[in-house]
Parts: C-alpha cells; structure tokens; sequence
C-alpha cells in the first residue's frame, strides 16, 4: 500500500517537521571531498607552510568558496590535525608492528629505520609541518597529543638501541636519546630534498642509510 499525501500534496515523509534521511552516496560523496580537500591542504601546507597556508588558499586550490570549505572544516587547524593525526597512528602501529617481530636488535633498529623512510612520500606534509611548525603547534590545547605521541615513538627507539648495547651490538659508550634523535632529525630532513621519481626510491634510500650508519665511511 503506497503512503498518503498531505493537502499540500507532498508525501507525509517530506512534509515540513520530517526529519530528512542523508542518502549513502550523499555521504560517500561528502566524505570524498573532505580527503580530497585533505589531500589539497596537506600539499599546500607541505610547499607554503602550515602557517602562511590560509582558508583561502585551500579553497582556492579546490576551486570552491573559502565558505563552502566550513562544510567540512571549522579551520585548517582541524585539517592540519587530521594529517598529524593520521600520521602518528599510521606510523606508531607499523613501528609496534616491527618491535613485536622480537628480532635481534639490529634488525629492528633497520626495521625502525625503513619505516621511517617509507613516510618520506605518502606523508610529506605531515613531516615538514612537524619541522616547520612543531613549537607553533604545540601551544594549541588541541594539539597535546602531538608530544605525548612523540614521546612514546621516543621510548621505542631508545628502548632498541638500549637493547642493542646490551647486546653488545651497539657500542655502550653512546647515548640512546641523542642518537635516537639524530637518526630521526637526519631522516626526516630528507623531506626537503628527496624527489619522488629519482634515482633512488625511499627503500634505496634507507638502505643507503643504514650501510652508513651500521658500517660508516670508513674502508677498514
């Protein structure tokens, strides 16, 4: 049996006071312009910085008014906060992944190492705004986590190299926190001028790292 019309002639379902059910391709359409607008953002932030980026230009990239970027956005700091925070999940959990593996040191500290590398392209943005705007970032209530989750990728690095001292792998004369925080700082610097494309790809490039850093530059 079909439903009635009102007087108007409207179905009841739409007359006014009718809650409006959102279609599922109305909401995968939505949600496929918030990451494409993501995606945008994350190269503008990564090429202008986070903090010369405005609403505008994001807008403007996306070929829509900067009004019309408030559908899915309240600021960019909330756009900037969904790549950081995709980053630092993505990361964290292939990091945990290598350490549960229980290898030998060595191998985890190369595992540690690759993923690392492996950020340099898909996370470009992420990176440099971490370099650039870290300090900026971090006077933001919103972006508290950002030193806590830093601080436990922090322990998992130290924890290894530590380890591997122990082992009598790695040399005890050696501090873990300062060496942790060279591999990362010469890893992710990087960022400014590995080219995608090139003649080593960011695996090759790990590789070449870690025959410096485990052999050095030394013949003998």
């Amino acid at each position: 049996m079909t439903s009635t019309s009102t007087n108007s002639g409207r179905p009841k379902a739409a007359a006014e006071g009718a809650p409006r059910r959102r279609s599922r391709g109305s909401t995968a359409l939505a949600s496929e312009r918030r990451e494409h607008l993501v995606r945008l953002a994350a190269d503008l932030f990564a090429e202008k910085g986070f903090q010369a980026t405005t609403v505008r230009n994001i807008a403007e990239e996306a070929g829509i008014l900067s009004g019309s970027l408030y559908h899915h956005f309240d600021s960019k700091e909330s756009i900037v906060d969904e790549i950081l925070a995709g980053f630092f999940e993505e990361i964290m959990t292939a990091y945990r992944g290598v350490l549960d593996e229980g290898g030998d040191p060595r191998a985890t500290i190369a595992g540690l190492v690759r993923i690392a590398f492996g950020t340099l392209e898909p996370h470009r943005a992420a990176i440099t705004v971490m370099q650039n705007d870290w300090s900026y970032l971090q006077s933001m209530p919103r972006f508290a986590y950002l030193a806590k989750s830093e601080d436990e990728v922090e322990k998992m690095w130290v924890d290894a190299i530590r380890a591997g001292q122990d082992a009598d792998l790695f040399r005890a004369d050696i501090d873990p926190k300062l060496t942790y925080r060279m591999i990362r700082d010469t890893i992710w610097v990087a960022v400014r001028w590995f080219k995608p494309g090139g003649r080593l790809d960011a695996q090759g490039l790990a590789d070449h790292y870690l025959k410096v850093m485990f052999d050095g530059i030394n013949t003998h």
